[in-house]
């Protein structure tokens, strides 16, 4: 089969496209004909030696995907060949060979059925940014009724995915996006108040339009330079739920800033999820998506042949997912 390789950790442009085995579906396990793969910022991470993950080299990236079941192997029960299933969550792309390749063993535990209504994209794209929008939202317990959630990096992956949970939770969203276009499209998805974070006045904004209300919970996607104005957002006893940090390292930060309002910050680890939380979180997902009646955004499917395309345009900041199609 056809497959992507990254030979060493020096970032996606690395990527080469190659002949490799088929893989074979070892006990517990099934093969995937994989029809459509979801890209992430997470897998250039890995290329790049940013994250944790230690895969053995040849590696195959791809954590998200959907696909055809064309082989079981022993002691599999529920899943048989022709069933249609997306990649839950697990060690995909990650410790073992992913879904930028035709096709992929899955441990059967990392798998799920397409939900009703869902076409192939929306289930090939999902997975990994709602369970790690809804790590976000829930990190911290309960947030109270109607509480006001700050998402930095509105229009990303993970950024659109918190929007419409906190949305289906009753909550009142406070979106930033750098784009005019992106924040009138998150103000359609139910944002309450769509800003401008390179606006220096965008926390005063927030202030007066939200007042009396203040920041109950932030999602930061962006890290860098922002993170100092998100927590100056915050209300007293505030959390910071941190996904990201495609804006890079924070340069200055007072960690007084904490002290007096009770500022709590913790960091966002999908990967933690053990696999029945997992499927417990995503069925959460999948019954506050139903509620609401939002879906998956897709912004574009390219050819497998057009990988180093496709990360070209995620890097770009598509709002909705971009997708690998199968061969």
């Amino acid at each position: 089969m056809k497959a992507w390789l990254l030979d060493h950790f020096s970032g996606i442009g690395s990527l080469r496209l190659a002949d490799v085995p088929d893989p074979t579906a070892q006990a517990g396990e099934a093969v995937l004909q994989v029809h459509y793969a979801a890209l992430n910022p997470a897998d250039a991470y890995l290329a790049e030696k940013q994250y944790p993950a230690k895969p053995r080299l040849p590696h195959i990236l791809g954590r998200d995907g959907m696909g055809t079941v064309i082989a079981v192997g022993s002691g599999v029960d529920g899943v048989a060949v022709g069933d249609r299933r997306l990649i839950l969550r697990g060690d995909v792309g990650v410790e073992r060979a992913g879904t930028f390749a035709e096709r992929v063993a899955v441990p059967v535990v990392s798998l799920a059925e397409i939900p009703p209504n869902w076409d192939d994209k929306e289930a090939a794209s999902a997975t990994l940014v709602y369970l790690t929008a809804y790590q976000a939202l829930t990190m911290w317990g309960s947030l109270p009724a109607n509480s006001l959630v700050l998402v930095t990096g509105a229009s990303g992956g993970v950024g659109v995915a918190a929007v419409q949970l906190a949305i289906a939770m009753g909550h009142t969203v406070v979106a930033l996006s750098r784009s005019e276009e992106k924040r009138r499209r998150l103000a359609d998805l139910g944002a309450g108040l769509c800003l401008n974070p390179a606006d220096s006045n965008w926390r005063l904004m927030l202030k007066k339009t939200m007042a009396p209300r203040r920041v109950e919970l932030a999602i930061d996607n962006v890290g860098g330079v922002l993170l100092p104005e998100v927590i100056d957002a915050l209300g007293d006893q505030g959390k910071v739920s941190l996904v990201g940090r495609l804006a890079g390292p924070v340069p200055s930060f007072n960690t007084a800033t904490l002290f007096f309002r009770r500022i709590r910050m913790g960091g966002v680890a999908v990967g933690a999820y053990a696999n029945a939380e997992s499927r417990a979180c995503w069925q959460e997902v999948l019954g506050l998506l139903g509620r609401s009646n939002a879906r998956p955004l897709i912004d574009s499917v390219l050819p497998f042949d057009k990988l180093p395309d496709a990360f070209t345009r995620l890097a770009e900041g598509p709002m909705g997912k971009v997708l690998l199609a199968g061969r």
